[in-house]
């Protein structure tokens, strides 16, 4: 009977140990399970992106149990809070569930991004999100002003017409009554003839004819008294 009893308390002990290992091992996966769906600022992200030409930030959450979270998104300037820019509750996914804020920032802009989930966490998402050096506006490409060379041939060759003068006209041009030739006045005085016409051109005297003529006469006299002087004579040598 002794060593009976002794048998059966040995092995009580022995099943009271292994009962105790077995609900530690329980309460040890329950606090990992417990630990691993608990809502923990590792789970958070935040992002500044473009949305068309404006500016947005953007927080993502990745917590699997969904443990609803407020958001809450501040400008910084010189470390401290310069302007509250939103805030918005997310629940958490394992895909991940995302939040945006229009902030419409400007390049290299800090802001502070601030998590709180009851019995959770309450605290900021290190470190603080600083922007890109790039915004997001697009600068409009200058329209190219047509240069010299993509001008019309008629552009090129056509001359401006040359402006009037505003200057006295010169007092060498010939005046309409100078340069106008005076007409001829009509003279009552005969005609030249062909003869006396060629011989003033050749600047013989006007009175050469009527001298010609008198010499032919006198050469014609003196012929014929030559003539009759003979036929005298030769009469008077027959007697």
């Amino acid at each position: 009977m002794a060593v009976l009893s002794i048998i059966s308390r040995t092995a009580s002990r022995r099943g009271v140990r292994a009962l105790g290992v077995a609900s530690a091992s329980v309460a040890l996966a329950l606090g990992s399970a417990g630990s691993a769906l608990a809502c923990d600022i590792s789970e958070f992200s935040a992002a500044a992106v473009c949305e068309g030409d404006k500016g947005v930030i953007t927080v993502t959450d990745v917590d699997p149990a969904g443990i609803p979270a407020t958001v809450t998104v501040y400008l910084q300037n010189n470390g401290a809070d310069a302007e509250k820019i939103g805030e918005q509750v997310v629940e958490g996914s394992r895909e991940g569930s995302t939040i945006t804020f229009p902030a419409d920032w400007k390049p290299n802009a800090e802001y502070r991004v601030h998590v709180r989930a009851d019995s959770y966490v309450d605290e900021d998402i290190k470190p603080n999100l600083v922007t890109p050096s790039t915004s997001c506006e697009t600068e409009d490409t200058p329209t190219p002003t047509p240069s010299e060379s993509s001008s019309t041939p008629t552009e090129e060759t056509e001359t401006p017409a040359p402006a009037p003068s505003t200057s006295a006209p010169s007092t060498s041009a010939p005046s309409p009554s100078e340069s106008i030739a005076p007409a001829a006045v009509p003279s009552n005085a005969p005609s030249p003839a062909a003869g006396e016409s060629n011989l003033a051109e050749t600047g013989a005297n006007s009175n050469t004819g009527m001298i010609v003529g008198i010499a032919a006469a006198l050469v014609a006299v003196g012929g014929a008294a030559v003539f009759f002087g003979l036929r005298r004579r030769g009469a008077n040598s027959d007697r």
